[in-house]
Formats: structure tokens, sequence, C-alpha cells
């Protein structure tokens, strides 16, 4: 594997303006205060993220055009995990059981 001296500088840029994004925050963590509204509202960004990375995928396989359809194996699997993680709020089991139930079905369709 060979290296340019090119692509160290640009890892070098990155690993700086990473570093520095980072450390500008620690001077002022202490002395600065959130209000409680937007404490409150940064609970729902990871959820907003993980749905704007997932639902496309889903909604989309071939990446192409939409697909509602019960022939999409994902929405099947996106819907069993919805249903398990909301009844039995364990994550280990509704991704065993989503897994399974995507496989299964995905194994059905291409039957």
């Amino acid at each position: 594997m060979n290296i340019t001296i090119n692509e160290i500088f640009m890892i070098a840029g990155m690993a700086v303006v990473t570093f520095g994004i980072r450390y500008i925050m620690f001077p002022i963590s202490g002395k600065f205060e959130f209000p409680p509204l937007f404490k409150r509202s940064l609970g729902y960004v990871p959820p907003a993220v993980l749905s704007a990375i997932i639902i496309p995928s889903i909604l989309m396989p071939n990446g192409n055009t939409l697909n509602f359809s019960l022939s999409n194996p994902y929405i099947i699997g996106a819907a069993a995990a919805c249903i398990v993680g909301w009844i039995y709020k364990n994550l280990l089991l509704t991704i065993v059981v989503s897994m399974a139930i995507f496989l299964g079905s995905q194994w059905i369709i291409n039957q």
C-alpha cells in the first residue's frame, strides 16, 4: 500500500480540523448553560438522524424508486422491529427477531 504525501497531508488536515472543532467547546463547557427546552430537544437528535439514515434504505432498497409493497422485505423487517421494540422494549430481542423476519421474508419473496 503506497501512501502519497498528499494523502498524509489530507489525513493530518482532517485530524486537525476534527480536533479543533471539538477542542473549542472545552473552555466554555462549564461557563455556558443551555435553556431547559433546548436540552430537552437535543434528546430528539439521535432518533431523527437515525431515521433520516435508515428510512430511505427501507423505502428505496434498489436506490431508484420507492417500494411500499409487501414484496419489499425491508418494510416487513422494519415493521417487525417497530412492533417488537414497542411491545418488549428489549434491543437485542428486537434486532434478532426483526433480522429473522427480514431474512425469512426475503427468502420467501425470492422463492
